[in-house]
């Protein structure tokens, strides 16, 4: 009886339930980033105020995505689109800052490797089962 306990909680979901407050901070936070890249093609001092209330938004978003129950999946996604010293989101940040202003042909391409991104966590949250699916589950 002991070991058909054991296996029986071995096969309990290993990532987190589906949560509706990540689901629409990762679908918020794409469109935000997306019209604020639109902007980049002008000084970063133009929009240095809206730069810094994204990035604040997103480091919300990782720490809520970091202190949910098996979900470092999804912790791991954002911290990479949101760090300065990679080629996400983050390091788009830091490189408009350093370098003022970028071309519209490379805000584009950025564009659509972040949304890319953005859609990951967006999928990984959307893909997760529901709190009732959960419990109904076998």
């Amino acid at each position: 009886m002991g070991l058909l306990l054991l296996a029986a909680t071995a096969c309990g979901p290993t990532i987190s339930e589906f949560n509706a407050r990540a689901y629409e901070q990762a679908t918020s936070l794409k469109v935000e980033a997306l019209a604020l890249m639109d902007k980049a093609t002008a000084p970063y001092a133009d929009h240095a105020d809206a730069v810094q209330h994204l990035k604040t938004e997103l480091e919300k978003a990782y720490v809520f995505a970091e202190g949910r129950p098996e979900n470092e999946i999804s912790a791991r996604q954002w911290r990479i689109l949101i760090d300065p010293d990679r080629d996400l989101l983050g390091g788009f940040l830091a490189d408009w800052e350093e370098q003022s202003a970028f071309s519209a042909t490379f805000v584009e391409e950025k564009k659509t490797q972040i949304a890319r991104a953005f859609d990951t966590i967006i999928e990984l949250e959307s893909g997760k089962k529901k709190p009732d699916e959960v419990r109904n589950s076998p």
